[in-house]
């Protein structure tokens, strides 16, 4: 996809500072690709900031639905962001539906919504980022409901990993992601707790029963990757290892994130980033269960229901990289990874 280079300069400078883990996946990602991600994750941070950050107000929805009105009818605002974001749902065939997913997401977490069970908590997961998953998969040419299932699966335990990491920053904002029943079930008094946060022994069951459903979902998300393009692979292994990781980093801490934030240290992102371009080279596309969670069905809907672009032409999901030059490619992806890495501020 062709996009303006002085608006796709533009936005880059707005995210500069912004998620390293992001960063340092995209910059695994094929350059049309990585350009289409670069305008999903701008809107996805200005309509994040209206909707729940300091100057949220009541308009901040529809202000934000609005805009999403003049992007698919091809007349945005003239600003960086929603221009490269009209061009790519053009280009990719993205669904409104997906983005308006994404939108109500945000607005349950500015109501402070909470969640009873582990369904209701994937229903939210799908909506803030298995919708991102489906639109990135779309973005790399790809549209077989199987692999778009797994794709909003990994954004799904990405989502969870999040949560768990992030119980005592939420609570302290005075939010309650974990499961209500999880937490009475472990002796927890979700409205008792939250007022006075704390770590117990039942709270780290609890975290690690989420983390536990966070790796089943990406067990089922891993097996999709092999039916992306080849060159998308290595990034998209990168985000499930990185993100995977950081639960792993909750583990060796004693599941305690209220005393502090989990992490993944410089040294370990690029060993992980090595192991992902390895999971890339070598794997093999296998047979795909079809069903989705029935919390992200809503999701694939959307996209049966929209017509292919008819200039939206890929290569068959098995295809793989070419051996020649494959050596270099992985030579030149690491060289770009420890400079990104070196320069990135957070």
């Amino acid at each position: 996809m062709a996009v303006p280079s002085a608006d796709l300069q533009s936005v880059e400078a707005l995210l500069r500072g912004g998620s390293r883990s992001f960063h340092l996946a995209g910059r695994l990602l094929p350059g049309a690709t990585r350009s289409a991600a670069t305008a999903l994750y701008a809107f996805c941070r200005l309509a994040d900031d209206a909707i729940d950050g300091p100057a949220r107000s009541d308009t901040s929805l529809p202000q934000l639905r609005a805009r999403l009105d003049r992007i698919y009818d091809a007349t945005p605002l003239p600003q960086p962001v929603e221009r490269l974001l009209a061009g790519t749902v053009r280009e990719c065939g993205i669904p409104r539906a997906l983005l308006d997913a994404l939108l109500e997401g945000f607005e349950w977490d500015a109501g402070g919504r909470r969640y009873q069970d582990l369904g209701e908590l994937r229903a939210y997961s799908a909506r803030v980022a298995g919708s991102v998953g489906v639109m990135m998969t779309l973005m790399m040419g790809v549209r077989h409901p199987a692999v778009l299932a797994r794709a909003c699966e990994l954004g799904i335990a990405m989502q969870l990993t999040n949560i768990a990491r992030d119980v005592g920053e939420d609570a302290r904002a005075g939010r309650l992601y974990l499961p209500c029943e999880w937490l009475r079930e472990a002796g927890i008094e979700p409205d008792d707790w939250l007022a006075q946060p704390a770590f117990t022994p039942a709270l780290a069951g609890v975290i690690e029963r989420l983390l536990r459903a966070a790796d089943a979902a990406y067990a089922r998300a891993s097996i999709g990757i092999a039916h992306l393009p080849a060159r998308a692979r290595a990034g998209i292994h990168a985000a499930r290892r990185l993100y995977a990781e950081i639960g792993e980093d909750l583990r060796r801490h004693g599941l305690d994130s209220i005393a502090r934030r989990a992490h993944v240290g410089r040294a370990r992102k690029l060993w992980l980033l090595m192991v992902a371009c390895g999971d890339a080279l070598s794997a093999r596309p296998v047979h795909l269960p079809a069903q989705p969670f029935p919390e992200s069905e809503f999701l694939l809907e959307a996209v049966r229901a929209m017509p292919w672009p008819e200039h939206r032409v890929r290569a068959p999901s098995g295809a793989r990289m070419p051996d020649q030059g494959r050596a270099e490619w992985v030579i030149e992806l690491f060289l770009r990874l420890e400079q990104t890495e070196r320069g990135a501020t957070r």
